[in-house]
């Protein structure tokens, strides 16, 4: 057996079991694409957008990189966002961050893996702005924690700071960014209480002290 074979096999499962509920599921879907979502998460494979939400191919388009980070040179995710938003026309964007982020934890402990440390110098800026925030936390955990909590917050205002997300506003789109977090040891996800509609609220974003503001996290 090739050790790639469970992988159809479970293909050709997952299949048959959506066209036993609804036949015209895949003739449809190849159609056409119609999500109401953009998610930008973490590359962890233990992640996956559409079963967190619960939603069905076609349903949320995705974005997937280590440590869940918006950059203003990265071509790839602005290709993506740019999709989504002028041409999907996705009512919302989601930056989801994750507990117990490897890339994050990298970053906190300045870890070095090669290449990836160019990456992950990204995070360790988020954590040169909260350093005294996070220095006051004495569990290591904890304090990854709120980096990953930290880090998802700083994209959310990155992504909202593009240029995609500042014409859409300017021409009426309805477009918003939220910042969520998800959490492996229980699966569920909590928004971190940035939620981004328009150029005045990225203002007042710009002027919270998101390292003193502890909004209550609410399970979505």
């Amino acid at each position: 057996m090739h050790p790639l074979d469970p992988l159809f096999k479970k293909n050709r499962e997952w299949s048959e079991s959506i066209r036993r509920r609804d036949p015209d599921f895949f003739p449809t879907l190849s159609r056409q694409q119609a999500p109401a979502y953009l998610w930008i998460g973490c590359s962890d494979s233990r992640v996956p957008a559409n079963e967190i939400c619960g939603l069905l191919p076609g349903e949320i388009f995705v974005h997937r990189n280590v440590a869940n980070i918006v950059v203003h040179s990265d071509l790839n995710c602005l290709s993506v966002m740019q999709y989504a938003i002028d041409v999907l026309q996705v009512k919302h964007i989601l930056v989801v961050g994750h507990y117990g982020c490897g890339g994050v934890r990298a970053a906190l402990s300045n870890q070095k893996f090669g290449l990836i440390d160019n990456w992950l110098r990204h995070v360790q800026d988020v954590k040169g702005k909260y350093t005294d925030h996070l220095a006051c936390i004495a569990d290591e955990s904890a304090r990854i924690d709120r980096l990953c909590e930290l880090n998802v917050i700083d994209q959310v205002i990155n992504a909202a700071e593009t240029t995609l997300v500042q014409n859409a506003w300017e021409r009426g789109q309805e477009l918003a960014v939220h910042g969520w977090v998800y959490g492996l040891h229980d699966g569920l996800v909590r928004h971190l209480g940035i939620s981004l509609s328009n150029a005045d609220e990225l203002a007042a974003a710009l002027k919270t002290d998101w390292a003193r503001k502890k909004a209550a996290l609410v399970d979505v």
